[in-house]
C-alpha cells in the first residue's frame, strides 16, 4: 500500500511569532496545540532564533515544521506551517503581515496624512514624499493593537483571509 497524501486544508498557519534582537517574544500566535504550554511555545521560538538569526535563507524546517522568516533591524518575523506546507503561502503571508507593518509603522507617531481624505495616518505611498521606514522594535511595541488587529485580518484560527497589505492596512484602520 501506498501512504494516502495528505487531504488539503485550510489551515495552513501553525504560529505566527514576532522576537526581538535576543530572541525574546514581542508577539506569537499559536493557532493550533503543536506547542500547548507556554514553557514549549518559548523553547519553540529560542530554537528558531537560534538556527535562524545569523543565517540569510529565509526558510528553514525546525522541529518537523516549515518556518519562513524575515528580519528588519532589531526584528524577526516569523510564519510557521506544516513541514508539507506550501512554503509559497506562508511566505505570502509573511509578506502580507511586514509590509502592512511597514505601511503602518510608516509615519513616526501616527501622524494623520494631510493627503488622505480619511485622516488615516498610513497611507503608502505618501502623497507628501515621507519614506516609508522599516519595521523597528520600539515602533512597533509603541502600535501593538494594530499589530494584533493586523495579524487577525491576516489570519483567522490558522485560516489565510488575506494576502493584500493595503486591503488590510485599510481594515485596521477603519477599525
Amino acid at each position: 500500500h501506498r501512504p494516502r497524501p495528505q487531504e488539503p486544508s485550510l489551515y495552513t498557519v501553525k504560529a505566527i511569532i514576532i522576537l526581538d534582537n535576543d530572541g525574546e517574544r514581542l508577539f506569537a500566535k499559536y493557532y493550533d496545540d503543536t506547542y500547548p504550554s507556554v514553557k514549549e511555545q518559548r523553547a519553540f521560538e529560542k530554537n528558531i532564533f537560534s538556527k535562524t538569526h545569523r543565517s540569510d535563507s529565509e526558510i528553514a524546517l525546525l522541529d518537523g515544521l516549515t518556518v519562513v522568516y524575515k528580519s528588519s533591524i532589531d526584528l524577526y518575523c516569523c510564519v510557521i506551517g506544516s513541514a508539507t506546507q506550501n512554503e509559497l503561502m506562508l511566505t505570502a503571508v509573511l509578506n502580507c503581515l511586514f509590509d502592512s507593518l511597514s505601511q503602518m509603522l510608516s509615519l513616526e507617531g501616527g501622524i494623520p496624512c494631510l493627503g488622505c481624505p480619511l485622516g488615516v495616518p498610513w497611507c503608502q505611498p505618501c502623497p507628501l514624499g515621507v519614506p516609508r521606514k522599516n519595521v523597528e522594535r520600539r515602533a512597533l511595541l509603541d502600535n501593538m493593537e494594530g499589530l494584533f488587529l493586523a495579524v487577525d485580518e491576516i489570519v483567522d484560527g490558522g485560516v489565510i483571509l488575506e494576502s493584500d497589505p493595503q486591503q488590510v492596512v485599510h481594515r485596521v484602520a477603519v477599525r
